[in-house]
């Protein structure tokens, strides 16, 4: 809605002089509507669109759309915005084939499934330091009655999984898809890719164009009715 008033504020001053204060108000209304219906249709798709696709083409991935995917990740929610998330992207072939290794895939391929990580054009290894959380609740404005927080939960891990969906959804609307897999051997992937010590890989976005893939035979359990999800003002 901002962006689309932004974009026309030049003409509000006309209208402002010449009509109504409520012709600008339906003005702005249409606007609105025009912004926000189409994106939050299209965001919509986007969301139901997405799954983990685990067999890609041949076709490459710019190295401007992975940044781009990347810019995005950064947008996700960060406690106190200790901002202590960080990825790694891997495309050389020799690199994605041990991380693949590393990853388990040859397992995956026995069951039938394709190699998905070593022969994806992009991997990006997602990672989070929850020293980086602590310094930043060390800090002067975030410590109560001069202490850190008692931390009821980990949200390290959950600011860094935030970061993974956004990876995952901005790889659908740019016409990609891609597939996470848990970190199976954190310390041979820091190893591997020179990864701090104060930072733990969480495991492997693969990215790419899809292709015909075999699913994963979990899916056969089906979604269960948000009915059994939601639950209104108690339990």
């Amino acid at each position: 809605m901002q962006q689309a008033q932004q974009a026309h504020v030049g003409v509000l001053p006309t209208l402002a002089r010449h009509e109504s204060r409520s012709f600008v108000k339906a003005f702005l209304a249409k606007l609105t509507r025009r912004a926000t219906g189409p994106l939050a249709l299209e965001f919509e798709q986007t969301v139901r669109k997405r799954r983990m696709v685990r067999h890609f083409t041949k076709g490459p991935v710019g190295a401007e759309v992975v940044t781009r995917i990347l810019e995005l990740a950064q947008h996700a929610p960060s406690a106190g915005f200790s901002q202590g998330s960080a990825y790694v992207v891997v495309t050389q072939p020799e690199m994605k084939r041990r991380l693949a290794i590393l990853q388990g895939e040859t397992e995956y391929v026995g069951a039938g499934f394709h190699h998905w990580i070593s022969e994806s054009p992009v991997a990006i290894i997602p990672c989070v330091s929850e020293k980086l959380y602590h310094d930043r609740y060390n800090e002067p404005d975030k410590l109560q009655d001069g202490k850190e927080i008692e931390w009821p939960t980990p949200y390290w891990f959950f600011d860094i999984g935030a970061g993974c969906m956004i990876i995952l959804l901005a790889a659908v609307d740019a016409g990609l898809a891609a597939a996470f897999s848990g970190a199976t051997d954190p310390a041979g992937i820091r190893k591997l890719v020179g990864i701090p010590k104060h930072f733990h890989p969480v495991g492997v976005i693969s990215i790419g164009h899809p292709a015909r893939d075999k699913k994963s035979p979990s899916l056969k359990r089906g979604r269960r009715p948000v009915e059994q999800v939601v639950h209104h003002e108690k339990w």
